[in-house]
C-alpha cells in the first residue's frame, strides 16, 4: 500500500502481532489504555512511509555513528561517512560556510532544523532535499555532542499531501462516508452523514447500523458488513431504506462496501459509501410508469378496435387494463343507445338506463359493488354483467356522466358493504366521450396494497376510455347501419324459397364483403300471366351500400316491366332507358363536361366536383342483367341479355352447355338494340343464371371459372339445394372481391292434363261452348266449387272478345297452384275497365271479373291480345265470391 496517510495499527487502537520471538507462551502486558505494549509491529509502519535516518556526530564535530537507514536512504555506507566531516562530505561548497557556523552552534548546546541539501556519494552530483533535526548530547566525558533526525522531505511532502487529500475526500464528499473497525463499530463518520441523520460527527463514533438505521434494516447492514470484513469481496449498491429525522417519507441509500487493509496488508475496518438515491428512485418509479402506460396504449390501439362488436370492444378495454392498470374493472353504456336509439331520454343527466356489457376482476372472480354509484335505483348489491340499472342523481357515476369529467373516489373504510372496505381503496369513474357524446362509463378500480391513482393514472385513464368509446361508438353506428343495409337486402331480394309453376327454384346470395353484407348483384323471380315465370339475375358495377341501393332501383324497374307482360328485349330497352335517366341525374341523358377555354385548359373546381359526383353516379348504374321468361305449357324460355355472361342448360344425362345468347350492352350505355333467343327446355333439365363472382377472381381468370362451373353441374343428379351448396364449395366463393348470386331452376312443365285449349268461332253460340267447356274442364279437375264463377268471368271474356274483338277466339285453362283462364282474339286494342253509370245497359263485364277474380290483365301477343283472369283454388276454409252477390253491387 502506498503512503496514503493510512494510520497504523497501535494510533488505531488495533491488536498487534505477539512478537514470534516471545518463546515463553506469555501474553504482552497491556499498557494503560489497554493498548498491547512491547509486541513488534509487522512491516509498513509510519516511520517506513516518512523514512526517517539517524546519525551522530562527536565532540569534534566529525561523524561518529552512521545508521544503516541512513546508508539506505541517503546513498552513503558507513565507511564513507563515519569520520568526516558532515559539511564537507554532503554540503555544497556555497553553503559550507554556513554549515560550520551551525554545527558549531549545536555542539554549543543549540538545537536546530532546517533543510539541508545533500549528495548521495562523493562525486555524485544529484543530490536530495533533507529535513534534518539536530538535537545536543553529551559523551560519557560530558564533551559536546550532537544526535541527527533526518527525514526525506519528498517522502513526507507525499505523507502532508495525501493526508490533505484523504480529508478533502472524506470531509467534502456529498454522499455519506463511514469508517468501521473490525468489531463493525464506527470509527469516523463525515460531515454528509452526521447532516442527514442529525448531530455533530463525533455523536456516531463507536456506533452501530443499529443507532441510524430500522432493524431489519440495521440487520442486513451488519451481516454485509461482516460478510465483506471476511471474504474481502465488496457490496456495491445495497438498497437500504430507512426514515430521517425530522421528515415523515421514508428515504432510500445505495450504499457500497470495501474492505480497508494496512501497510502490512492485513484487515483494518470497512469504508461505507452510501448515496441518497430517493430522487432518482422516484424518477425510475416515474418513468417504468410512464413506459408502462405507453405499452398499455400501444397495446389498447393494437387490440382494442379490432372487433365491431359493442361486448367485444369493452371486454378488450378490461383485458387490456387488468390487472396491468387496475385490479378491477367494468363498463356501462346506455341502453337507449344499444338498443338504437339517438339519443335516449336522460342521456343529459345521467339518469338514462345503462346496461353493464362488461366486468374483470384480478382479486375476484365474483362481481364487486364499486362506490361510482352507490346502491343500484331498485335495490343493492353489485351489478352482474348484462344487468340494467342507474345511478343515483347525487352519485358519483351520474355526475361522471353529466359533466364529462372523470370523477375520483377513495374507498371507504366504514362502508357498509364489506367487500368495499375490505378490497377496494380508490376508483376512478370516467365517462366514455365519442364525437362528444357520452356513451357509458367505465370504472378502473384498484386494491388495497396498490398504489393510489395519480395524475399520469387519471390521464391514461381518461386516454383508454377515449379510445374505446370511439370504437364502441363505431361499432354502434355499424350495427346501426348494417341492420338497416340488412333490411335493405332482405327487402330488395326475393324469399328464400321462390315458387313458380312448372320450375323447381333454388338461389344464393353471398356478399362480396361480409363487413356489410350487401352488393349490387340480385336475382328475382317474377310470376307473369299464364303461369308464366320471369327468371332474372343482375350485376351492378361497384359494391357496397350504393350499389346496393342501385339494384333496388334498377330491380323494382324490372318488377314493373315485367308486370306489363312486355317481351324480354322490350324490358331490356325499358330498364337501359331508366338506367341511363338514373345514372345522368333523371334527364335520361349521361352528362359530358365540356371544356372551357381551350384544350388542356382546366375546369373549376365546383365543376369538377359536379363532374366527379356525375361519374360516380353513372358508374354505379352501369348494370349487366340476363331476362329470362320460361312458359311451362310450351317448355320454351326466351332470353334476352345486357352484356351479362350466358346461362348455362344441364340437360338429363349431358354436359353442361353455355347457351348462345347474345350478349348485348350493359344498361346505361344506350344505343344499342337487345336481341332475343327462345330456347325449348326439355322437362328434368337445369337451367343456371349467376353473377361474374362465382366464376372470375384474381386466382384464375373468367374461362378457367366457368370450365369448373360446368364441370360442378354436368351430370348433376343432386336434389337442386344440394346442386346449389355443390356449386358453392366446388368453386372458389370465398375470395371476397365481389358479390355472388346464383338462381337454378329445374324444369318439369305443366302436364297436359292441367290444360284446357280450345279455339272458338267467332260467333254468338261460341260464348254457350265456352260456359259448358270450362265447366266440363272444372269438373274433370274436381273444382266443382268454382264452375259457376268460372262459367260466368269466361261468358264476360268471350263476350267481349266477339263484341269487341275480330278473328278465331281462343280459350284456354292451367291448373298448376291457381285457375288462369285466358282468351285470345286478334284485336290489338287492350280492354279499359270503366265505371258504367246507373242507366248504362252494360260496361260492367270488367268490373264484375275484377270482383270475382284474384286478378285478371291483358297483353299483347305476336296476333292480338290475351285477357286473362285467376282464381285462387278452394282450401276448404275461404268462402268463395258468391256471384249474385257480386252481380248486385255493382247497382
Amino acid at each position: 500500500m502506498s503512503g496514503s496517510g493510512a494510520v497504523p495499527a497501535q494510533a488505531e487502537g488495533q491488536g498487534g502481532v505477539e512478537d514470534p520471538g516471545d518463546q515463553g507462551g506469555h501474553r504482552p502486558a497491556d499498557g494503560p489504555h489497554g493498548l498491547p505494549v512491547w509486541q513488534s509491529s509487522q512491516p509498513g509502519s509510519i516511520y517506513d512511509y516518512i523514512r526517517v535516518a539517524s546519525f551522530s556526530l562527536g565532540p569534534d564535530g566529525r561523524i561518529d555513528q552512521w545508521s544503516e537507514r541512513a546508508a539506505q536512504m541517503l546513498g552513503i555506507p558507513a565507511r564513507y561517512a563515519v569520520g568526516k566531516d558532515p559539511v564537507d562530505a554532503f554540503v555544497p561548497p556555497e553553503l559550507r560556510e554556513t554549515g560550520r557556523r551551525k554545527v558549531s552552534e549545536i555542539l554549543d548546546g543549540r538545537e536546530w532544523t532546517g533543510l539541508v541539501p545533500y549528495r548521495r556519494e562523493p562525486g555524485d552530483d544529484t543530490g536530495g532535499l533533507a529535513e534534518i533535526y539536530l538535537m545536543p548530547s553529551e559523551t560519557e566525558s560530558g564533551e559536546r555532542a550532537a544526535v541527527c533526525l533526518v527525514v526525506d522531505v519528498r517522502a513526507l511532502r507525499g505523507i502532508e499531501t495525501d493526508l490533505a487529500a484523504s480529508q478533502a475526500v472524506f470531509g467534502q464528499s456529498p454522499m455519506g462516508f463511514t469508517l468501521f473497525g473490525t468489531d463493525l463499530k464506527l470509527l469516523r463518520v463525515n460531515e454528509r452523514f452526521a447532516t442527514v441523520f442529525g448531530g455533530p460527527a463525533a455523536k456516531y463514533r463507536g456506533g452501530t447500523p443499529h443507532d441510524f438505521l430500522p432493524r431489519p434494516e440495521a440487520e442486513r447492514m451488519t451481516a454485509a458488513l461482516r460478510r465483506v470484513l471476511d471474504t474481502g469481496e465488496p457490496v456495491t449498491e445495497m438498497q437500504l431504506v430507512g426514515a430521517v429525522p425530522g421528515e415523515e417519507d421514508r428515504r432510500r441509500w445505495s450504499v457500497s462496501l470495501y474492505r480497508l487493509h494496512g501497510a502490512s496488508g492485513r484487515p483494518i475496518g470497512v469504508a461505507a459509501l452510501a448515496a441518497d438515491v430517493t430522487g432518482r428512485r422516484r424518477a425510475e418509479r416515474e418513468a417504468a410508469n410512464a413506459r408502462r402506460n405507453l405499452a398499455l396504449l400501444n397495446e389498447a390501439g393494437a387490440r382494442i378496435g379490432n372487433s365491431l362488436d359493442l361486448e367485444t370492444t369493452a371486454r378488450t378495454l378490461l383485458d387490456v387494463a387488468v390487472p396491468q392498470f387496475c385490479d378491477l374493472a367494468s363498463v356501462d353504456l346506455f341502453q337507449g343507445l344499444l338498443s338504437g336509439d339517438e339519443a335516449p331520454s336522460g342521456m343529459s343527466d345521467g339518469s338514462a338506463e345503462l346496461r353493464r356489457v362488461a366486468f374483470s376482476s384480478a382479486v375476484s372472480d365474483a362481481p364487486l359493488a364499486t362506490s361510482a354509484g352507490g346502491a343500484p335505483e331498485g335495490g343493492g348489491g353489485p351489478v352482474a354483467v348484462g344487468a340494467v340499472h342507474r345511478y343515483p342523481f347525487n352519485s358519483p357515476g351520474a355526475a361522471a356522466l353529466r359533466t364529462g369529467q372523470v370523477q375520483i373516489i377513495p374507498g371507504r373504510e366504514n362502508d357498509d358493504r364489506q367487500e368495499l372496505g375490505a378490497v377496494v381503496h380508490s376508483t376512478l369513474a370516467v365517462p366514455m366521450v365519442a364525437r362528444d357524446t357520452v356513451v357509458g362509463l367505465v370504472q378502473f378500480s384498484r386494491a388495497k396494497g396498490s398504489e393510489p391513482f395519480g395524475e399520469r393514472d387519471t390521464a391514461l385513464a381518461v386516454e383508454l376510455a377515449a379510445r374505446a368509446a370511439v370504437c364502441i361508438d363505431n361499432a354502434r353506428l355499424y350495427r346501426r347501419e348494417h341492420e338497416r343495409a340488412l333490411i335493405l337486402q332482405r327487402s330488395l331480394l326475393p324469399p328464400g324459397d321462390p315458387e313458380a309453376a312448372g320450375l323447381d327454384i333454388a338461389c344464393r346470395y353471398l356478399p362480396g364483403t361480409t363487413a356489410t353484407e350487401v352488393g349490387g348483384d340480385w336475382f328475382d323471380v317474377i310470376e307473369l300471366p299464364g303461369h308464366r315465370t320471369a327468371l332474372v339475375v343482375g350485376d351492378v358495377m361497384g359494391r357496397g351500400l350504393r350499389a346496393a341501393v342501385a339494384m333496388g332501383e334498377l330491380r323494382t324497374a324490372v318488377r314493373t316491366l315485367a308486370l306489363l307482360d312486355l317481351e324480354p328485349a322490350e324490358v331490356l330497352s325499358a330498364l337501359d332507358e331508366i338506367a341511363r335517366g338514373l345514372g345522368g341525374g333523371g334527364d335520361g341523358r349521361t352528362p359530358v363536361r365540356s371544356p372551357r377555354g381551350g384544350p388542356g385548359a382546366a375546369a373549376p373546381a365546383s365543376e369538377r366536383r359536379a363532374s366527379a359526383r356525375t361519374a360516380d353516379l353513372s358508374e354505379v348504374y352501369l348494370a349487366t342483367c340476363v331476362y329470362a321468361v320460361y312458359d311451362p305449357v310450351t317448355r320454351r324460355c326466351t332470353f334476352a341479355n345486357a352484356g351479362h355472361l350466358p346461362p348455362v342448360l344441364v340437360e338429363e344425362g349431358e354436359d353442361a352447355l353455355l347457351l348462345d345468347v347474345p350478349p348485348g350492352m350493359p344498361l346505361g350505355v344506350g344505343g344499342e338494340p337487345f336481341e332475343e333467343t327462345e330456347v325449348d327446355l326439355p322437362d328434368g333439365s337445369l337451367l343456371a343464371l349467376y353473377t361474374d363472382g362465382l366464376v372470375e377472381s384474381r386466382d384464375h381468370p373468367l374461362e378457367e371459372g366457368l370450365r369448373a362451373f360446368r364441370e360442378a353441374l354436368s351430370g348433376d343428379g343432386r336434389p337442386l339445394e344440394d346442386a346449389c351448396d355443390h356449386v358453392l364449395s366446388a368453386l372458389d366463393t370465398s375470395h371476397g372481391e365481389d358479390d355472388i348470386a346464383l338462381l337454378m331452376a329445374r324444369v318439369h312443365g305443366l302436364p297436359k292434363e292441367a290444360v284446357g285449349d280450345w279455339n272458338l268461332a267467332p260467333e254468338a253460340r261460341s260464348v254457350a261452348r265456352a260456359r259448358e267447356l270450362a265447366r266440363d274442364q272444372l269438373t274433370d279437375w274436381g273444382l266443382q266449387e268454382l264452375v259457376d264463377t268460372t262459367e260466368l268471368l269466361v261468358s264476360e271474356l268471350v263476350t267481349n272478345a266477339l263484341r269487341h274483338g275480330h278473328g278465331e277466339i281462343r280459350l284456354r285453362l292451367l291448373l298448376d297452384r291457381t285457375l288462369v283462364c285466358e282468351v285470345w282474339d286478334a284485336d290489338l286494342a287492350q280492354p279499359r275497365r270503366r265505371r258504367a253509370r246507373d242507366t248504362d245497359e252494360g260496361g260492367r263485364g270488367l268490373q264484375l271479373v275484377g270482383l270475382l277474380s284474384s286478378g285478371w290483365g291483358s297483353r299483347r301477343t305476336p296476333r292480338g291480345k290475351t285477357v286473362w283472369f285467376e282464381l285462387a283454388l278452394p282450401d276448404g276454409e275461404s268462402e268463395a265470391v258468391d256471384p249474385t252477390e257480386a252481380l248486385l253491387s255493382l247497382f
